[in-house]
């Protein structure tokens, strides 16, 4: 493992960021994933190689997408691994003689071009968080190079083998299998934390209906995941005392509170509600002064 490789502190820096931006403690992180205190002090440090499973965890707990940390986690991989090591050749391959179609050529420079540029957006504004103009950080650039080289090379895959060879017919493409597997499905997500069920990872969760304003400015939605047929509340920008439930017909109201000043700065998230039915769901938000509730209807 080198853990002092640029890759492992770009995607140990990154990891910090995003964990800062929850306002949770490594106690409070630690109840809502699968891993141990312990566990994240080492991950966050750059002490110990870091699961992708819990790269995802992380950034459902803090409601932004997986993208740059998963990105930046490949190439982490690579060095703990020796991948990157063995790959690296002493002296660049020269170039073959035989240039592939001119068609194949440009769908690889249209998505490498598409790629850089789509990063760079994403890098420099992720989870709402709008980066300072200036000097680049180390994570940035290789965030752009990962994500240009990795739709390049699924460009060069997919031309040969999207057409079948001869009369041109499209091959049919396998479904690609979920991993981590959902932990519940339904009623068995019942009370259950969408964060380690990986109901709320991103791909697999959505909004319903707009995200609503409270009178006191609060903001609250109800999240929905597919994969998991299960619905939660989430509540941002509250005050200490504010509470929300999300409730289902045949099911038990769930709710959850903004238990302390760090509360106010992260999302707060419900237990879920399980059914496989989007309508008859409510959400309702409790203000802590108790000047009555506000209820959304979905």
């Amino acid at each position: 493992m080198t853990a002092s490789a640029p890759e492992c502190v770009a995607l140990a820096e990154g990891l910090r960021e995003v964990r800062a931006r929850t306002g949770l403690s490594l106690v409070a992180l630690a109840e809502r994933t699968a891993y141990s205190k312990s566990s994240w002090e080492r991950y966050l440090n750059g002490k110990k190689p870091v699961p992708r499973q819990a790269v995802e965890a992380l950034c459902a707990t803090a409601g932004e997408p997986a993208g740059r940390l998963l990105a930046l986690w490949e190439l982490a991989d690579a060095e703990w691994s020796g991948r990157a090591r063995h790959s690296r050749p002493a002296v660049p391959p020269r170039p073959g003689p035989v240039s592939p179609p001119e068609a194949t050529v440009g769908a690889v420079a249209t998505a490498a071009n598409a790629a850089t540029a789509a990063t760079v957006a994403t890098a420099g504004d992720v989870g709402g968080v709008t980066g300072t103009p200036g000097r680049a950080r180390p994570w940035r650039l290789l965030t752009v190079g990962v994500g240009a080289a990795a739709v390049a090379a699924v460009a060069v895959a997919a031309a040969p083998s999207v057409l079948g060879p001869g009369a041109g017919h499209p091959t049919s493409l396998a479904s690609p299998v979920l991993d981590p597997a959902p932990g519940c499905r339904g009623k068995t997500c019942e009370g259950k934390d969408p964060g380690p069920m990986s109901c709320a990872l991103p791909g697999r969760v959505e909004s319903l209906g707009p995200q609503r304003r409270t009178r006191t400015g609060a903001g609250v939605e109800i999240r929905y995941s597919d994969v998991c047929a299960a619905a939660w509340g989430r509540i941002w920008h509250a005050e200490v005392g504010d509470a929300i439930e999300v409730s289902a017909p045949g099911s038990r109201p769930r709710r959850v509170a903004v238990r302390n000043t760090a509360d106010t700065g992260a999302y707060r998230f419900t237990m879920m509600v399980g059914g496989a039915d989007r309508t008859g769901l409510r959400l309702c938000f409790i203000p802590a002064d108790g000047t009555g509730r506000e209820c959304f209807d979905y």
